[in-house]
């Protein structure tokens, strides 16, 4: 989605500021429509899930157990966009051409986020008194949406996504944004680990996610059919138009950085997700806002029994459907006024 001569020449004339983002914003290109906060309460909560294995030593003396755990979470999400940073500069020049270097300067517009996550209940396999309580938090990031405006030919990439994970992981995704008709379509992900044969009926390596295939957590969340939900909550809406972001750590200059404790252990190598903005046409006619993701983390660790390179890799599952609760703050008393003003 390459941002317009227009919008380019308007960044173009001014000077970089911060200032509270505003819903509709042009300047925002493809996150136009964030500005604000997303939540599951009041009206979908609980439509939060995620998955993941974990390393985890059995006790002394147990019946064969595989050495992880399969931790499941039912959760709710409060997911908010408050600040631009806009006309933000990347200083270039273009390859030599008659001896002349002219500038070929990059403008970037960051649209900052905040996300947190406190899960509902959880369970795990084998069944350990580490899965916490409900109302727990058990995930806080920070990060950025960067539209790239005026990239190069051979770039492929326009948006970018900027996160740090408490963890102690720093992610930088990279990929495309499109806008169609119509609602998304959303395609399944594969759960099971890579590196070991996936047959989870022969394979006794797999017994956890064997356990939540035959009795899914909740008796929804399936890891074999891990955007299952996605898909059912799309059901019976009216889906207008569908803004889908796409962010990869394996596309170009893209990747992750981890504390050395967490490249030991289970080493987070990649990370894939999907956002769709929708415009849903509600019962009187006008337009509401939802937005539902789809992302995998792999976590490397122990090694694969198939004989490739590396070690094996687990598949983080996390999905969601948020709606759009509130708008940002107006700017003065109260919200954010522009810096420099």
């Amino acid at each position: 989605m390459r941002t317009t001569t227009e919008q380019l020449e308007a960044l173009r004339g001014r000077f970089r500021t911060v200032e509270q983002a505003v819903p509709g914003d042009e300047d925002l290109g493809p996150f136009k429509l964030l500005p604000g906060t997303w939540s599951n309460e009041p009206d979908l909560a609980g439509r939060g899930w995620n998955m993941i294995a974990l390393p985890f030593g059995p006790p002394q003396g147990a019946t064969f157990r595989p050495p992880y755990r399969l931790l499941m979470n039912q959760y709710n999400e409060k997911l908010t966009f408050s600040l631009v940073d806009k006309a933000v500069p990347n200083r270039g020049i273009a390859p030599a051409a008659a001896g002349l270097t002219p500038n070929a300067d990059q403008l970037l517009v960051a649209l900052d986020y905040e996300q947190g996550i406190k899960q509902i209940v959880s369970d795990d396999f084998p069944s350990t008194s580490l899965t916490g309580a409900p109302d727990t938090a058990i995930h806080h990031e920070p990060g950025l949406f960067l539209s790239m405006t005026d990239p190069l030919d051979e770039d492929v990439v326009d948006i970018a996504r900027l996160a740090t994970i408490p963890h102690g992981d720093s992610v930088l995704g990279l990929g495309v944004a499109t806008v169609s008709d119509g609602p998304p379509t959303i395609t399944g992900i594969n759960a099971l680990p890579l590196g070991v044969n996936q047959d989870v009926d022969a394979n006794p390596y797999l017994q956890p996610y064997k356990h939540f295939r035959d009795a899914p957590f909740r008796g929804l969340f399936n890891p074999v059919d891990s955007t299952a939900l996605l898909k059912a909550a799309n059901e019976g809406v009216d889906i207008v138009r569908t803004t889908r972001l796409e962010f990869d750590s394996t596309v170009a200059t893209g990747g992750i950085s981890n504390i050395p404790f967490i490249v030991r252990q289970a080493n987070a190598s990649e990370m894939k997700s999907t956002f769709w903005i929708q415009e849903v046409r509600n019962a009187d006619g006008g337009i509401d806002l939802r937005l539902q993701y789809a992302q995998v983390v792999q976590l490397d660790f122990f090694d694969r029994f198939d004989g490739g390179p590396g070690r094996i890799k687990w598949p983080h599952v996390s999905i969601n459907t948020l709606a759009k609760v509130e708008d940002p703050p107006a700017p003065g008393p109260g919200g954010y006024d522009v810096m420099p003003s």
